[in-house]
C-alpha cells in the first residue's frame, strides 16, 4: 500500500496514487487504500473516479481485481461505512486528526508491505515502530524537509524504514539519486481536472518535475515491496514502467475491470 496520512497542506498533485499505478506496473500487487479529499482539493478517491474508475466495488470483488489487474482501489467510505460519520467534521475542522493516522493502519487488505508518508516529522519513527507491530514484512515511513508526506524533490527526506526486524532511521537528498531538485511550485497540482492532466501527462511520459517525484517515490515502494534492495534499481525500474506504457495500461485495465464487474 502507498496510502499516507494526507494533512501536509501543501496542496501537491496526487503524487502517491501515481506511485500505486507505477508499482503495480513493475509487477508488484496494490491495494492503495485511500479517500476523498477531507483537507486537500483532490484526494485519491476523487482523481481516480475522474479517471473513470469505478469506486464501488463490493469487498468480494477486490481480490479479484488485485489477482487480475494487480492493483485495486480500496475506498475507505464504502469499506469502513462509519468513517461516513465524521467526514463533514473533518472538513470543518480543516487541520489533521486521528483519522489522518488511522487512515494508512486500516487497510482491509491487510497488505504486507507498506510505504507511508506522515505529516510530521515527529510520526515518522513512531508509525515505524506501529507498522512493525502490526505484522508488516516491510514498512517505509517518510516524511519531506519541506513537509510534505511523502519523499520530497525539494528538500531531504526524513526516513525511518522496518526490515529483517530492524528499525533504521536517515535522511536522503534526491541528488543523491541523480533525481533533480526541484522547486515546491514545481509539485503543486490543482483543480480536479488539472490534477487529472497531470496524472495523464505523467503516464503518458511526459518528462516533468512531477514525474521525477513519482519516480523517486516509487523506487522506494519497490523497495518496501521487496521488489528491489538497491534504490537506484527501483529508479530505474519505475521509470521503465512509464516509459513503457505499462503503468498507463494498469489504470486502464483498472477502468475496465471496475466497469464491468
Amino acid at each position: 500500500d502507498t496510502c499516507g496520512t494526507g494533512g501536509d497542506k501543501k496542496n501537491t498533485f496526487n503524487i502517491s496514487t501515481v506511485v500505486a499505478l507505477v508499482v503495480a506496473g513493475c509487477d508488484v500487487a496494490v491495494a492503495k487504500h485511500g479517500n476523498r479529499s477531507v483537507s486537500s482539493k483532490c484526494g485519491s478517491a476523487d482523481i481516480l473516479e475522474a479517471l473513470g474508475v469505478n469506486l464501488m466495488l463490493k469487498q468480494e470483488h477486490l481480490s479479484k481485481c488485485i489477482d487480475d489487474v494487480g492493483i485495486a482501489f480500496l475506498f475507505a467510505q464504502s469499506l469502513h461505512p462509519a468513517m461516513k460519520n465524521v467526514v463533514a467534521a473533518r472538513k470543518q475542522i480543516g487541520v489533521e486528526t486521528i483519522f489522518n493516522i488511522l487512515g494508512p493502519l486500516t487497510n482491509p487488505a491487510k497488505a504486507t508491505h507498506q510505504m507511508m508518508g506522515v505529516y510530521s516529522r515527529d510520526l515518522v519513527e513512531p508509525m515505524a515502530h506501529v507498522l512493525k507491530n502490526l505484522g508488516l514484512k516491510r514498512a517505509i515511513v517518510v516524511h519531506g524537509a519541506d513537509g510534505l508526506d511523502e519523499i520530497t524533490t525539494t528538500d531531504k527526506t526524513y526516513i525511518s524504514q522496518y526490515k529483517n526486524g530492524e528499525i533504521r532511521s536517515y535522511d536522503i537528498g534526491c541528488e543523491e539519486l541523480d533525481i533533480p531538485v526541484a522547486k515546491e511550485s514545481d509539485l503543486l497540482g490543482g483543480t480536479l481536472e488539472e490534477n487529472v492532466k497531470i496524472v495523464v501527462d505523467i503516464l503518458g511520459g511526459q518528462l516533468s518535475p512531477k514525474r521525477d517525484v513519482v519516480v523517486l517515490n516509487a523506487a522506494y515502494a519497490l523497495f518496501a515491496a521487496e521488489k528491489v534492495d538497491d534504490i537506484a534499481k527501483g529508479v530505474e525500474l519505475a521509470k521503465g514502467s512509464l516509459d513503457s506504457g505499462r503503468a498507463l495500461a494498469k489504470l486502464e485495465d483498472l477502468k475496465k475491470f471496475t466497469n464491468n464487474i
